[in-house]
């Protein structure tokens, strides 16, 4: 057994694939094709549910699984008014890995997972959380930095590593994410003692990509600092921060939060109303861009390790390269 093979063993014990490398649920990107070409090649394929009905979901499970017989998981919004429905259809198709994103787990929904058989996977942005995920009995915890395209919190991703790592990596696997784009970074996240690692940006230009080639232009176009976090312009509407590249759409988004919190303000809309009604503009803003190619008015998110990826390959090449850079970076 190689020395990576070693640090990635924990982890790929509990994901059940060969290589301790999850792909990040990037919605209306992380579907079935893409999901099982990163499980055939050997990674973690998950499936990103984002606003999908159950109905929706069941379908792109059942889809996915006649793609690949390997391990794939999916991702769930916790603040989804169906999340309990979502489970129950993740339940259904046995469904062996459940990440939870989007803030802290509703009341029951871990138990309900556990009643499925799944694994629960959560991210922990601060240590007091991946303490408190830890005693609720989470299975898994994944460390992401601001560096990650999508919903990001305020700290990096080599922060949280050397703050979080060192405390709960022997308790459960623990997976880094967030601007990681080479094999020499894997290796030192899991020399740091992470249990595999976690990339969204570095496979949205793979073939199997269903995104639209003026999408993945986009990505090849960019770097680092095109990939921007996104202005709270009112501090009562908590608006989780979105890391994408600069364009029109970034601006349209601004006026978004405003009209919103107009609605706050004259009793339209509740909190909870008003936090999903950005998650709607955000889906559907995101799939001008990925589906439509709408690159200028629609949503480009990004990882700053987008300025990384410079051409399209296959998922197979992807992780190929991942394994010998991170072998290589070992053995140095």
């Amino acid at each position: 057994m190689s020395n990576l093979e070693t640090l990635m063993r924990r982890g790929t014990d509990f994901l059940g694939c060969e290589t301790a490398i999850m792909c990040g649920a990037m919605s209306w990107v992380s579907e079935r094709n893409l999901v099982s070409a990163i499980s055939n090649a050997g990674g973690f394929g998950v499936i990103a549910c984002g606003a999908m009905t159950p109905e929706l979901l069941d379908t792109e499970i059942a889809e996915t699984k006649k793609l690949t017989d390997k391990p794939f998981g999916v991702n769930l919004i916790t603040m989804h008014p169906q999340l309990m429905d979502l489970i129950a259809t993740c339940g259904k198709h046995n469904v062996g890995h459940i990440v939870l994103a989007g803030g802290l787990p509703p009341k029951g929904s871990l138990e309900a997972i556990k009643e499925t058989g799944a694994k629960v996977i959560c991210f922990a942005p601060a240590t007091a959380l991946a303490k408190k995920f830890i005693r609720s009995g989470v299975d898994a915890l994944v460390i992401e930095g601001m560096e990650a395209g999508g919903h990001i919190g305020p700290v990096a991703t080599s922060v949280l590593a050397q703050e979080i790592l060192p405390i709960v990596a022997d308790q459960v696997p623990t997976f880094v994410a967030g601007g990681i784009a080479t094999g020499d970074m894997i290796a030192a996240y899991l020399e740091m003692g992470a249990s595999g690692v976690q990339l969204g940006t570095r496979f949205v230009c793979a073939h199997e990509s269903i995104a639209h080639p003026d999408f993945k232009k986009a990505f090849m176009r960019g770097n680092a600092r095109d990939a921007v976090a996104s202005v709270q312009i009112d501090p009562r509407l908590p608006v989780i921060p979105v890391r994408a590249l600069k364009n029109k759409g970034t601006e349209e988004f601004t006026a978004k939060q405003r009209e919103v919190a107009n609605k706050l303000d004259a009793g339209e809309v509740d909190m909870g109303e008003a936090q999903l009604e950005i998650e709607h503009y955000w889906a559907g803003a995101l799939r001008r861009a990925v589906i439509d190619g709408d690159v200028e008015n629609g949503s480009l998110m990004a990882g700053q390790s987008v300025g990384m990826v410079k051409a399209e390959e296959s998922v197979a090449e992807i992780i190929a390269a991942l394994i010998s850079e991170a072998e290589t970076a070992l053995a140095r």
